[in-house]
């Protein structure tokens, strides 16, 4: 058995113990590094280390806490109130308006998981507060960031054509960006669609009445927000407002929100990171950390609470499956795996595999580079004429980074972290179905597309 063979069955194997036996498959993760790195590969620790993502554990942890302060001092309420007046209580709205939000990010020049850094935890929050799936809004703020993240001043963007420049094929900055933007634009739709999106149309308009004493007394909407019940009458829980409102008296209305030192403060601080990424291209990670060390030296109460909330699981999770991945990359697995599918003789078969490894790789690694790696592969059947090379590269484009959405992948490790009050176990195990629908479903449905009537 060849050794690029045999890593990718304790891959396998990891998976399996994993969701059989409840174990952290970071930690797995980690023993499978040292065992297949040094046992098979020849590694030494730092060659098993050269795969760990430093900047990714600073992202997460340095992410993590810096909302966790903003929940512990109210800041996330103030902000999650405020989103619904600019919506004029319309819940549903909210969900698009991250997807637009992190797309306009991503579309100007913010690298995608700065983006989903930004807009995660609040829309997150959001959605914990008025019982959106964490599922749909997660995955509307990911799809989003790749839904601008092609366009021709992107990082994304600039990165891919400038391979294509370099490998002298024919390329369309313009279909690129519509390819990724319509893509993630239906996927949002079908996802909207399915994970409660129709229920919050029905719902209609939220008015916050109550405030936060009145939790003991009403612990419930006064409407499910199904449209079962419209006509009820009587009781403390009874509709009055019209069909499209829905009255909440478990919640704290914006204007009891009040404006602290410690929640200016905290807005200054997200403020500032925004800046910082954007204009500045500060690393995420690092700045939120400063920012989030700077809150817990004036404020050292809120600081013990926030320290417990970073999401150290998580963290393991991804950081022990990501050095795995690594693993696999410096002992040649990965370009072993791509360069079988290039010697295909069958081009348009070549092209949907291809589709497929970059999908199914960029789900547990950087989506660019795989996309470095996987366009010089297509080159050579490129080069028959069978296949647009615009097709092509905007389907290899849209299948490595439309998978963001792989609890493995940076988008989706933010996504996980971010999310308040919930199970985690679970919520990871749906953002891995979801992942795995994803990587399935998409490489074929866009080589279909975009491959077989030859762009370009």
């Amino acid at each position: 058995m060849s050794p690029e063979l045999l890593s990718v069955l304790v891959l396998a194997v990891v998976f399996v113990i994993a969701t059989t036996r409840s174990v952290n498959m970071g930690a797995l993760a980690f023993a499978a590094a040292f065992g297949v790195g040094t046992l098979v590969a020849d590694l030494d620790a730092d060659g098993v280390f050269a795969g760990f993502p430093g900047d990714l554990f600073v992202v997460l942890v340095g992410v993590t806490y810096l909302f966790a302060l903003a929940r512990a001092n109210g800041t996330t309420d103030w902000l999650v109130h405020a989103a619904v007046r600019a919506v004029r209580g319309r819940v549903a709205l909210i969900p698009w308006v991250m997807f637009a939000l992190t797309g306009a990010l991503t579309a100007i020049g913010a690298v995608s998981p700065a983006a989903v850094a930004i807009v995660a935890p609040i829309a997150l929050s959001f959605a914990a507060r008025y019982g959106i799936s964490p599922l749909l809004m997660g995955a509307m703020v990911v799809h989003g960031a790749q839904a601008g993240g092609f366009s021709p001043i992107s990082i994304y963007g600039s990165i891919v054509n400038g391979i294509v420049e370099r490998e002298k094929l024919p390329g369309s900055e313009i279909t690129l960006f519509l390819a990724s933007l319509l893509a993630n634009l239906v996927i949002a739709a079908v996802v909207f669609a399915v994970c409660g999106g129709p229920r919050l149309w029905r719902q209609g308009a939220v008015v916050e009445t109550g405030t936060a004493a009145a939790k003991g007394d009403a612990g419930t909407d006064s409407d499910s927000g199904s449209g079962a019940g419209a006509g009820a009458t009587g009781g403390a829980g009874t509709r009055t407002a019209p069909a499209a409102t829905v009255t909440r008296t478990d919640a704290v209305p914006a204007a009891a929100v009040p404006l602290t030192a410690p929640v200016v403060a905290t807005l200054v601080c997200l403020v500032a990171l925004v800046v910082a990424v954007l204009g500045f291209d500060l690393d995420a990670g690092l700045t939120a950390i400063t920012l989030a060390v700077v809150l817990s030296t004036v404020w050292p109460d809120d600081s013990r609470r926030a320290v417990t909330e970073i999401a150290w699981p998580t963290v393991l999770l991804i950081c022990g499956v990501l050095t795995y991945v690594g693993v696999l990359d410096e002992m040649g697995t990965i370009t072993w795996a791509g360069e079988g599918v290039g010697g295909i003789g069958v081009p348009l078969l070549a092209a949907v595999l291809l589709c497929y490894i970059g999908a199914i790789v960029s789900a547990f690694a950087s989506s660019v580079g795989i996309m470095g790696a996987l366009i010089p592969l297509a080159v050579p059947f490129l080069a028959q004429g069978e296949i647009g090379a615009v097709g092509m590269v905007a389907a290899l484009a849209v299948s490595a980074t439309v998978v963001d959405v792989s609890p493995f992948s940076t988008n989706g490790a933010l996504v996980l972290a971010a999310a308040p009050d919930v199970d985690r176990e679970r919520f990871f195990r749906q953002l891995m179905a979801y992942g795995g629908i994803v990587v399935a479903a998409v490489p074929a449905v866009v080589w279909l597309v975009m491959v077989v009537p030859g762009w370009g």
